[in-house]
C-alpha cells in the first residue's frame, strides 16, 4: 500500500501484523493506487511513459490536456510532484514522447514532437532541480519515437524520420547510429539498450520487426535484422502497437497484436539466440486488444497488459502473467481499470520488487501490485529446534501485508533470514534484492528507511518526537539526527505511542511482541556460535547475511553496497549507537556509529511464547463495522474496552466520539484511517477502516 501509511501503520501497539480481525486481513498482489491518489494527472491524458530507477524513484510522462504539453512527474516513495515544480515543460502540443532515465538514475531525458508550426523532435534533460533544452535530435517532422540511456549515460533516440533513425547525443552534438532508414519507418517506435552495450528497436513495418546494433557504431555500421526476419505478422495503427524488453541476461522479449491466427490478439515472444520462439500459449487474450506493453523481471518473468477492443468491457485493461503451466493468465483480477484504458505502461520497480502500471481513464492512473511471495502461503511456524531449520512469519510492513523466513541460528534463537525491507533471503553476499532498508537509529517504519528516501534536515526537537514532522525523509547534515544523544536512550518502544524524547519505536515490533532489534549480546553469541569472520561467512551462515552496505550521516550517499554488511543492535554507544560490523577481514559486533547512518535491521525473537496462529484467534472476538463507513462505526467485543484511537493517513491522531459501543466518525473528511482499540485485558487491536 501507499506510503504514506507507512507512520500511521507503525503506531498500532504490540500484536499489529499478527491480527485478523473481522476479516480485516489484506489479500496480497491486489492492485494499489501509487501514492494513494486515484488521478495522478490534473485533467485529460495520452501518451503515458512510466520509467524507475534503480533506487524505485518511478518517472511519469504524459500529454497533459489542462496544460496542452507534456507534462513530467515524479513519485519518491511517498508522493507525487511535478519534475521541475511546474505542469507542462514542452514549447507546446506534445502528444508523441518518450521518457527515460539514466542507470544512476541521476539523469531524466524527455523527448517529444515539436507541434505544429515547428517540426522536430525536441529533447530535454533534467538533473537536479531543473530542465535543460539540448539541441533537437532532428528538425525533420517526426511523430513516433523512442529514447533509452547507455550504461555510460548517453542519450540515444529513435524515430520515425528518414524512414527510422538512430542518434546519440556525445560532446554537445547529435550523432546518427547505423544507417538511417533501416526500419522502413518506425512506426510505433521503441528502444531499449543492453547491459551488453547493443541497441535493440522494435516496430511494426511488414510484421514486426526487431534491429539490433551496437551502442558506439557509425553511420557506416549497418542495423541486422535480430533473428533474419520478421519476428511475426502483426496488427499496426494508432492503438495496435508493440513493445520490447530485456531481461537481465539480454533475452529479447516482443508483446505486440497478432494478426496470424484468430487475429488482433494478444501475442509474447522471446529470441533463445537462433530465432524468435513462443512464450506461454499463442493469440491468449479474450479477444481482440489494443494498447500493448511489456515488462520483464531481471530473472526472466515477463507481463504483458494489454486493452480489450470489444463491444463488452470496451478499452479495460488487464495485466497478464504465466502460471506454472505456462499460460497466461489475468494478474491481480480479469480488469485492472474501471473505464476504457488507453496508453498502457508497465514497468519493474526493482527496489520494492512491484509490477507498475500506468494507463489514462481519462486522467492518468499508476497503479502497482506486488511480487513478494502470497502471505496466504506462510504457515506462520517457528523453525524446528535444529540450527538452519527454517520457518516463516507474516506482518504488515510498509503498509502492505509481507511474508519473511525465518530460520533458527546456531545461537539457539530464532531469526529473520531477511533484512527489513527486503524482497527475498540472500542468494548471494551481494544480492540487491536481499540487501533491504536502511534505518537510522531509533527510528521506525515511516518512510525515511527506503534507500530512496529524500535526504532532509534534522528536525526539532532533534529526537523521536520531532520525526512526524520530517513527512519520512532522511535525516542528513549537521547537526546529525538525534545529536545530543546520551547514553540512556534506548530503542525499545513497542510502537510509535511509546515515543518520546529518550526512546524510539523498535521497527520488529511490527513482526510481534516476541520479535525485537538485536542487542550487541545477542550478535556477540551469533558471530561466535556461527563463525562469521568476513561477508563470504556472514553470507554462508544460517542467517544468509549480506553485504547491504550503508547510508551516510552526512549526505545521504551510499557506501560500500555489495561488499560490507552493517546491522543496528539496540544498544548505545559513545559515538551514537552499537551495530555490528561485517568487512573484508572481520566481524565485530561491538562497532559504533552516529545515529544518523542508515543500517540494516536483521531482527530476533530470543523467546517462545504464543505462536501467530493463537495470537489471531485470540483477537477474533472484536469486530468493527461497517467497512466503509459514512460516519458511524459500531465495534463488537467480548472483552471491556478502556480507549479508542483514530489515526489518519499521514499519522495524526483524531479526536474521536466513544460511547454505548459506537465510533462517532461524522465530521471526519473521506478517506482511510487506523482504528485502535486498547481493550481492558490489555490487549491492542486495529483494523483500517474507510470513511465514505
Amino acid at each position: 500500500m501507499f506510503r504514506d501509511l507507512h507512520f500511521a501503520i507503525q503506531k498500532i501497539s504490540k500484536g499489529l501484523a499478527l491480527l485478523t480481525i473481522a476479516g480485516g486481513s489484506l489479500c496480497a498482489q491486489q492492485w494499489e493506487n501509487v501514492g494513494g491518489v486515484q488521478n495522478v494527472s490534473a485533467g485529460g491524458s495520452g501518451y503515458n511513459n512510466l520509467v524507475i530507477d534503480n533506487s524505485g524513484n518511478y518517472y511519469l510522462s504524459y500529454y497533459d490536456v489542462s496544460v496542452a504539453k507534456g507534462s513530467v512527474q515524479k513519485f519518491n516513495g511517498s508522493s507525487w510532484s511535478y519534475l521541475g515544480g511546474t505542469a507542462g515543460v514542452t514549447t507546446g502540443i506534445a502528444t508523441y514522447n518518450s521518457l527515460s532515465v539514466s542507470p544512476n538514475g541521476n539523469s531524466i531525458y524527455y523527448t517529444n514532437q515539436l507541434s505544429y508550426p515547428g517540426s522536430g523532435m525536441e529533447v530535454r534533460l533534467f538533473t537536479g532541480s531543473l530542465w535543460s533544452q539540448l539541441p533537437n535530435a532532428t528538425d525533420s517532422a517526426v511523430n513516433y519515437q523512442a529514447s533509452a540511456v547507455s550504461s555510460d549515460n548517453i542519450i540515444f533516440t529513435y524515430g520515425s524520420y528518414g524512414s527510422g533513425t538512430v542518434k546519440r547525443y556525445f560532446g554537445g552534438a547529435w550523432e546518427q547510429v547505423g544507417n538511417s532508414g533501416f526500419s522502413g519507418g518506425a512506426e510505433f517506435a521503441e528502444m531499449v539498450i543492453g547491459t551488453n552495450n547493443m541497441i535493440y528497436t522494435c516496430n511494426v513495418s511488414g510484421g514486426l520487426k526487431v534491429y539490433q546494433n551496437s551502442t558506439d557504431a557509425g553511420p557506416l555500421q549497418d542495423w541486422s535484422l535480430v533473428g533474419g526476419g520478421a519476428v511475426d505478422a502483426a496488427s499496426s495503427g494508432e492503438q495496435y502497437n508493440a513493445d520490447i524488453a530485456l531481461d537481465g541476461t539480454n533475452t529479447i522479449y516482443v508483446a505486440y497484436v497478432s494478426n496470424s491466427g484468430e487475429g488482433k490478439k494478444l501475442n509474447v515472444k522471446k529470441f533463445d539466440g537462433n530465432s524468435w520462439i513462443q512464450v506461454g500459449n499463442a493469440n491468449f487474450s479474450d479477444g481482440k486488444v489494443q494498447h500493448i506493453a511489456l515488462a520483464v523481471t531481471g530473472s526472466g518473468t515477463p507481463y504483458v497488459v494489454a486493452s480489450r477492443f470489444e463491444n463488452d468491457n470496451f478499452l479495460r485493461n488487464t495485466v497478464y502473467k504465466l502460471d506454472d503451466s505456462q499460460n497466461w493468465i489475468p494478474f491481480g483480477g480479469d480488469f485492472v481499470s474501471d473505464g476504457e484504458a488507453k496508453y498502457n505502461d508497465l514497468a519493474i520497480d526493482k527496489s520494492q520488487n512491484y509490477l507498475v502500471l500506468a494507463y489514462s481513464d481519462d486522467t492518468t492512473k499508476v497503479k502497482r501490485i506486488s511480487l513478494n511471495l502470497n502471505p496466504q502461503t506462510c504457515s506462520n511456524t517457528d523453525p524446528g529446534n535444529n540450527t538452519g531449520d527454517i520457518g516463516c512469519v507474516s506482518f504488515m510492513y510498509r503498509g502492505q501485508q509481507v511474508a519473511y523466513t525465518t530460520v533458527r541460528g546456531a545461537d539457539g534463537k530464532i531469526w529473520l533470514q531477511q533484512n527489513l525491507g527486503s524482497t527475498q533471503v540472500a542468494s548471494s553476499a551481494a544480492d540487491a534484492n536481499s540487501y533491504g532498508d536502511l534505518f537510522q537509529w531509533g527510528r521506525w517504519d515511516d518512510g525515511h528507511q527506503l534507500r530512496n528516501s529524500q535526504v532532509v534536515q534534522a528536525p526539532s526537537p532533534n529526537t523521536p518526537e520531532g520525526t512526524g514532522a520530517t513527512g519520512g525523509g532522511y535525516i542528513a547534515g549537521s547537526p546529525a539526527w538525534w545529536a545530543g544523544f546520551a547514553s540512556g536512550d534506548t530503542w525499545t518502544g513497542v510502537s510509535v505511542a511509546d515515543v518520546n524524547a529518550s526512546v524510539g519505536a523498535d521497527p520488529c515490533k511490527a513482526i510481534g511482541a516476541d520479535w525485537k532489534m538485536p542487542s550487541q549480546a545477542d550478535w556477540s553469541a551469533l558471530v561466535g556460535a556461527e563463525g562469521i569472520s568476513n561477508p563470504a561467512t556472514a553470507y554462508n551462515s544460517s542467517l544468509k547475511l549480506p553485504a547491504g552496505g550503508y547510508r551516510s550521516s552526512g549526505n545521504g550517499d551510499f557506501t560500500f553496497v555489495g561488499q560490507r554488511g552493517y546491522f543496528w543492535s539496540s544498544d548505545t554507544s559513545s559515538l551514537g549507537g552499537k551495530y555490528l560490523y561485517i568487512g573484508s577481514t572481520i566481524a565485530n559486533p561491538s562497532a559504533g556509529a552516529m545515529r544518523g547512518q542508515g543500517s540494516s535491521v536483521r531482527c530476533i525473537k530470543p523467546t517462545s511464547s504464543l505462536s501467530t496462529s493463537e495470537i489471531k484467534l485470540k483477537n477474533d472476538v472484536v469486530g468493527i463495522y461497517p467497512n466503509p463507513t459514512k460516519g458511524i462505526l459500531m465495534v463488537k467485543s467480548d472483552s471491556g474496552i478502556d480507549k479508542v484511537n483514530i489515526i489518519n493517513a499521514v499519522g495524526q491522531r483524531m479526536n474521536v466520539q466513544f460511547s454505548d459501543n459506537q465510533i462517532n466518525m461524522t465530521e471526519f473528511a473521506s478517506g482511510l484511517y487506523i482504528v485502535e482499540l486498547k481493550l481492558k485485558n490489555g490487549q491492542i487491536v486495529s483494523k483500517k477502516i474507510i470513511k465514505d
